[in-house]
């Protein structure tokens, strides 16, 4: 149940607090004083897309609170929220400026999915346009289906649908007609022969191109080693370092026998003659190696040309092997086609068959399904003053192929007659407004039952209902509150005096700025307003006394309801 709703700074509300009772809960006033602003506010804290607009002018931010008892605790605990220890739960929601939001349930900052998944545990919101959804035929199987209960039946039909669907989009696949399957089996060709031809390894390009660099520079490379293999090692004229070195350390060694001091660098001078000469034998090795064939950097730039055209055409070394491999594959499905074809063919029939099997059964069950609605919802809609009414649900087949789509093999549309003797009609073609207004609500009282659902919103759904209507469907919510919280925007004091609780939204201007004030109404307060609605802006004694028992006729019925509990 909501207890508590705190709004700041949306639209021309700048500061609101509403306790709201258990029961039927009206909100009403003159038109554009901001009733609809609550529905907004309500919709936004649990978690409904929302836009900068709904910020107040001047405002940085809007701000949103609610306080619920008897909330979900199921859904709490399988999402990691700790209860508070009043049991209430708490919800709240910033709006920036910049149309980012911050979503809280118990202090704890939560994603605007997550408040939207949380949301629908605590409110039910009927808005104004619920009842035009009944002109959209398409979302007539829906409602069925959400009445019926099957979804794991359904969900076995989509996904051996799915199946079946895949299986389909491989055969196409595979079904490319002759010429074009020539074309690609000739690319798929050129394309295997010529990866297979360059004989790839991996790291080869940059290992060549490391060569390359060598060979491109190997006088110099030569010159210049030599000359420092010579200074190391000495020529047939002179000695180099390393005979200097190892006539200084024979000199220290002898020297050392009469200083220890000397001891340790004959030792240093030992080890650098051992590095000078390792460094001298890396020198002649790496002279060595810059001695190439004649040929061998034009054989080399072929290689690389290769390599390079390899890579334009295919990428990395890596990449072209994997072209290879998914390209012997797919010309191996293409030339292998007619024998997998015969196979798929034969995988699709079981595919239909089984997705053909559950789309009858799930048919059986909406027409089983069908039969209990339309009992149910005329009734509903006899107490809603339309006691001649006839609801029907009619089933076409499928026109897709194999009569099946992603629902099943059924379509659905809801056809009505209001008056006896006529023949029922599309919703869409045949319903009035205050006709739509009360099978959406008689929709909602079946659809709904006995499930354990949070609070019901209902915003204006009096929408072309006036009189008796009018009154019936102010009864039917009253009915509804005996066991679920019910909000109701109205304008139709039919309506409103059914309230257990009656709030004003009324709207005024201080300082250029408009702001909207909620007030719960006592006794008088609900007369006054009762009048208003049903006069206009003159209330005369005549009104208030009207109103007077009106609000006695409604609490009549409601003790009575309360008898038959």
């Amino acid at each position: 149940m909501l207890k508590l709703l705190h709004i700041e700074n949306i639209a021309v509300v700048e500061k609101a607090d509403i306790e709201f009772d258990s029961g039927l809960n009206v909100l009403t006033g003159e038109t554009g004083a901001g009733k609809s602003i609550v529905i907004d506010a309500l919709s936004a804290v649990t978690g409904a897309r929302t836009s900068r607009e709904l910020i107040r002018t001047g405002r940085d931010f809007a701000f949103v609170t609610a306080v619920f008892s008897s909330a979900d605790d199921s859904w709490l605990t399988d999402n990691g929220f700790e209860s508070d220890e009043s049991g209430d739960v708490f919800i709240s929601r910033k709006i920036m400026a910049d149309g980012k939001s911050v979503c809280r349930i118990n202090g704890a900052p939560v994603s605007a999915t997550q408040l939207r998944d949380f949301g629908t545990t605590l409110l039910d919101i009927h808005g104004q346009n619920d009842g035009k959804k009944l002109l959209d035929e398409g979302a007539h199987l829906k409602y069925l289906d959400a009445f019926a209960g099957h979804f794991d039946v359904l969900s076995a039909y989509q996904t051996a649908y799915k199946k079946f669907k895949d299986k389909k989009a491989e055969i196409i696949k595979l079904s490319m007609d002759e010429a074009e399957k020539e074309r690609r089996i000739d690319t798929l060709k050129y394309q295997i022969d010529e990866i297979e031809h360059a004989k790839l390894k991996i790291g080869e390009s940059e290992e060549l191109s490391s060569r390359r660099e060598l060979l491109l520079n190997a006088s110099k490379l030569t010159e210049s080693v030599s000359s420092a293999f010579e200074s190391l090692y000495g020529d047939e004229n002179s000695g180099g370092a390393i005979s200097l070195i190892a006539n200084a350390q024979v000199e220290l060694e002898r020297a050392a026998r009469y200083s220890d001091d000397l001891q340790a660098i004959s030792e240093r001078l030992n080890d650098l003659n051992y590095s000078a000469q390792d460094i001298s034998d890396e020198l002649r090795d790496f002279r060595e190696r810059l001695d190439f064939a004649p040929g061998e950097l034009d054989e080399l730039e072929a290689r690389l040309d290769i390599l390079k055209r390899i890579e334009r055409k295919y990428g990395n070394a890596e990449d072209a092997l994997g072209h290879l491999e998914r390209s012997r594959e797919e010309l191996s499905n293409i030339e292998d086609s007619a024998n997998k074809l015969i196979r798929l063919e034969k995988e699709l029939e079981a595919c239909v068959a089984d997705a053909i099997a559950i789309a009858e059964k799930l048919s059986k069950m909406r027409i089983d399904a069908a039969s209990v609605l339309q009992k149910q919802v005329m009734n509903e809609l006899s107490q809603l003053n339309m006691p001649g009414v006839a609801f029907l649900v009619e089933f076409e087949n499928v026109t897709d192929e194999y009569g099946l789509c992603n629902t099943g093999k059924d379509e659905a549309r809801f056809l009505m007659s209001a008056n006896p003797g006529e023949a029922p009609g599309r919703i869409n073609r045949v319903a009035s407004g205050g006709e739509l207004a009360r099978i959406m609500l008689a929709l909602k009282n079946v659809l709904i039952g006995d499930a354990e659902t949070g609070s019901m919103v209902f915003d204006e759904i009096d929408t072309g209902v006036s009189g008796i209507a009018a009154q019936r469907v102010g009864e039917k919510l009253s009915k509804l509150a005996l066991s679920k919280q019910v909000l109701c925007v109205t304008h139709l004091p039919q309506i409103a005096v059914m309230a257990d609780a009656h709030f004003e939204i009324s709207k005024s201007v201080s300082d250029g700025r408009t702001f909207t004030l909620v007030t719960k109404l006592d006794f008088e307060g609900r007369k006054n307003e009762i009048a208003r609605l049903a006069g206009g802006e003159i209330i005369t004694e005549t009104a208030l006394q009207s109103a007077e028992e009106q609000l006695k006729a409604a609490e009549d019925f409601k003790e009575k309801l309360e008898k038959l509990k």
